[in-house]
């Protein structure tokens, strides 16, 4: 009897974030016009910049660029929570982070599955930011209760998918036949239902406590609701999108543009106002906002000592604006934020130098051919030019960014106030396991680049 080989979970990740991206196209038409845009954008980029272009050829960047995705998903309840971390461990993904949106009055937090090694991450960058639903904190004990009742009702995964799940922790892996079924079970949860699990007085009600709130319960399953393409220069496309008619967000989130990009920006076009039927209405008569399209564009990844002063000229920039930024303060939050970000260095040298930013290091071609001392450090290895430093990407998100993106899908008056409520160790407890620190993976993934090359050259770094 031949034994089937099982399929790496990092192809199947990739083949999933394809699907994923195949559906939501047919989903929402215009987050093709976005692919479409954005893809011209990184052309022009490209073909602009070739020092930026053999910059992310010599780090393998170019080959995960066109198919880099992230998807966003809210679930309800800690048993649901528990069972995509199960469905996305097989994909290779694990949760990554913790995010409290509850201080911007989002009552949700969420962690980030994605692969965490860097030769995975070449393979498929897919990663889902995936928020779990805070019914503590609605306030009316009625409505929990109603809400719970809801959620309690409901299996977001078919019976095949969980069968499959099983199967892949059971034996080790899945074979092609069952991680071609998987991707297709799979992506069921995600799909979009016209029709709601509530009556039409319900979901107002649901909605009138948060509008999140009723995005996450009055649906038979978590719909994605974004699903975002990387770009090389996330001004042009918020420039161009009024020309191809998608309105974008007042704000890009995140840091100013900067010549050395760092963490992450992001901006969004307007959630999509689409027909919904509830359960006393036998035609669509109703309508939900949720799903949106989203364009991010990475830079480095920070070290604590940079993270910290982000926040600080983040914050500062935000002290000074006095209000949460939108179409009416745009230019002055960003001429705040240019200003005070003018304190973090922007060349990748004085970000290596003052360490606050993650590299990861290649031999060159010289470096290759070079002789070498048998003790040398890693400053001369630069120096020489027989070792580079490319940034790392950074692979997460921001709490400030994402809340900034939730409310501005969701409206302004969606912005209630819930107050700092973080409880990481109930959110670890609902996942079924510790988040990892980001942090610590971008610390690896450079430790294990400068060990590569020291091997390489045979030589003992000091």
């Amino acid at each position: 009897m031949t034994v089937q080989p099982f399929v790496s979970p990092d192809l199947i990740r990739q083949r999933f974030s394809k699907a994923m991206s195949d559906m939501y196209r047919e989903e929402v038409p215009l987050y093709g016009a976005l692919m479409e845009l954005v893809e011209k954008t990184n052309r022009d980029v490209l073909e602009r910049e070739p020092q930026l272009a053999r910059q992310l050829h010599g780090s393998g960047e170019i080959a995960r660029l066109d198919m880099e995705r992230h998807g966003a998903i809210r679930v309800g309840t800690a048993s649901e929570l528990a069972t995509l971390a199960r469905l996305f461990a097989v994909m290779g993904m694990q949760p990554v982070g913790y995010y409290d949106l509850t201080p911007a009055g989002v009552p949700v937090h969420s962690t980030a599955f994605r692969a965490v090694h860097e030769a995975a991450l070449q393979v498929s960058p897919f990663r889902v930011f995936t928020s779990l639903l805070r019914l503590e904190l609605i306030e009316s004990a009625e409505l929990r209760a109603f809400a719970e009742s809801v959620l309690a009702k409901r299996s977001i995964f078919t019976e095949k998918a969980l069968r499959l799940i099983e199967q892949a922790e059971t034996a080790g892996g899945l074979t092609e036949a069952e991680a071609e079924e998987f991707v297709l079970q799979a992506l069921e949860t995600f799909r979009w239902h016209h029709s709601a699990t509530v009556t039409a007085a319900q979901y107002q009600r649901l909605s009138a406590q948060h509008r999140l709130i009723a995005d996450v319960v009055a649906f038979k399953g978590p719909h994605i609701n974004h699903l975002t393409p990387r770009t090389l220069d996330i001004d042009i496309v918020q420039a161009q999108m009024p020309v191809h008619g998608i309105t974008p967000k007042a704000v890009i989130e995140g840091p100013p543009r900067r010549q050395c990009p760092i963490l992450l920006r992001q901006t969004s076009f307007k959630a999509l106002d689409e027909p919904i039927a509830f359960t006393d209405q036998a035609q669509a008569h109703g309508s939900h906002s949720a799903r949106f399209g989203e364009i991010e564009q990475r830079g480095a990844a920070l070290t604590p000592k940079g993270r910290a002063l982000y926040d600080r000229l983040l914050n500062a920039a935000r002290d000074e604006l006095g209000d949460f930024p939108h179409e009416g303060n745009a230019l002055h939050y960003n001429a705040l934020m240019t200003e005070h970000f003018s304190e973090f260095p922007d060349t990748l040298e004085g970000m290596r130098e003052q360490q606050l930013a993650y590299f990861r290091y290649f031999v060159t071609e010289q470096g290759q051919t070079a002789g070498h001392a048998q003790q040398i450090s890693l400053e001369e290895l630069l120096h020489t030019g027989q070792v580079k430093a490319e940034p790392l990407v950074y692979e997460d998100f921001l709490p400030v960014s994402a809340a900034g993106i939730f409310q501005s899908n969701l409206g302004d008056a969606a912005q209630a106030h819930y107050g700092e409520h973080a409880n990481r160790q109930a959110f670890e407890q609902a996942l079924g396991r510790s988040t990892l620190d980001e942090l610590a993976l971008y610390a690896e993934t450079q430790q294990r680049s400068i060990a590569a090359c020291a091997d390489a050259l045979g030589v003992k770094l000091i």
